[in-house]
């Protein structure tokens, strides 16, 4: 059943008084693949040149309603470790907690210096064209953030300043996971675990709906692995493999300890929408739920 939904671009943030219009890097969608490729009629393609048909539900069939109760169900009932994890993973770009991991996964398995530039770019370079695939269905979709939804909610972080549908934090992460995954098979259930944690921030920062975030998995593991696919058919001058997982445990430290960034950074926290710990920022005029 076809469902209509807000539009990013139609409705203001809660605080404000008129929708955003200042959107973030809003050709972002059209920039160029590391890996992926387009056709002429702009549907993507494969590092192989077929087209992909990406996992992901449109947002016509999505009851934003519904979502927006278990936003605001989480919200209210937030615990401080919830509290941790959406901070910690809401700090600085996406990448910031995931970059970190890169490089103590290739500490920890002593990686030579050829094959760590190799993770590092194949990584990064998968993040990239995710990001894109990312950045064009948000703006194509244009599907509106809960606080657009509810003028009287009041977020953990502030919000982004780009449409919610599919969250960029969890597709870039279930991408790095399933990547990270294939150099380090021994690691892939701690990797789940940090792409889950990174998606499920997401909601408790109160700046996406849960199906922003488990349809971003999806998408961003499926892209990881038709990646993966791809590296492993290359092969070196003598024709074998470049790539050789290391298959032995060495049981990374790759956590934050006590939510603390790998690399701090004193990052600005103000926005004009409405937060949490904002006691002093005026109500929205006539605050109400837009359904």
């Amino acid at each position: 059943m076809r469902k209509d939904y807000l539009r990013w671009s139609k409705i203001p943030y809660a605080g404000e008084s008129k929708p955003p219009n200042d959107p973030v890097t809003p050709l972002a969608g059209s920039w160029s693949f590391v890996y992926f490729k387009r056709d002429r009629d702009g549907n993507f393609l494969d590092p192989s040149g077929r087209r992909m048909q990406l996992p992901i539900v449109h947002p016509n069939r999505i009851d934003f309603n519904r979502e927006l109760y278990m936003v605001q169900k989480t919200l209210k009932e937030l615990t401080p470790s919830q509290e941790n994890l959406g901070i910690y993973y809401g700090t600085g770009v996406p990448t910031k907690q995931w970059t970190p991991v890169i490089d103590r996964l290739i500490d920890s398995y002593n990686v030579t210096p050829t094959q760590a530039a190799r993770i590092l770019a194949a990584v990064q370079g998968a993040i990239n064209d995710t990001m894109i695939i990312v950045w064009e269905l948000k703006y194509r979709w244009d599907v509106a953030r809960p606080n657009q939804y509810d003028q009287e909610m009041r977020t953990l972080l502030c919000t982004p300043r780009f449409p919610t549908y599919p969250s960029g934090h969890a597709t870039m992460s279930g991408c790095a996971e399933v990547v990270l995954s294939y150099f380090f098979p021994t690691e892939a259930k701690k990797l789940r675990e940090i792409a889950d944690d990174d998606a499920r921030s997401r909601l408790y920062a109160g700046v996406h709906f849960s199906v922003d975030n488990n349809e971003g998995l999806r998408l961003g593991r499926y892209l990881g692995s038709v990646i993966v696919d791809h590296l492993k058919t290359q092969k070196d001058q003598e024709l074998r493999p470049i790539d050789h997982p290391f298959r032995e445990f060495h049981d990374a430290d790759m956590f934050p300890e006590d939510y603390k960034q790998f690399i701090p950074f004193d990052y600005p926290d103000h926005c004009t929408s409405l937060r949490m710990d904002d006691n002093n920022h005026p109500p929205a005029p006539s605050p109400k739920l837009f359904f």
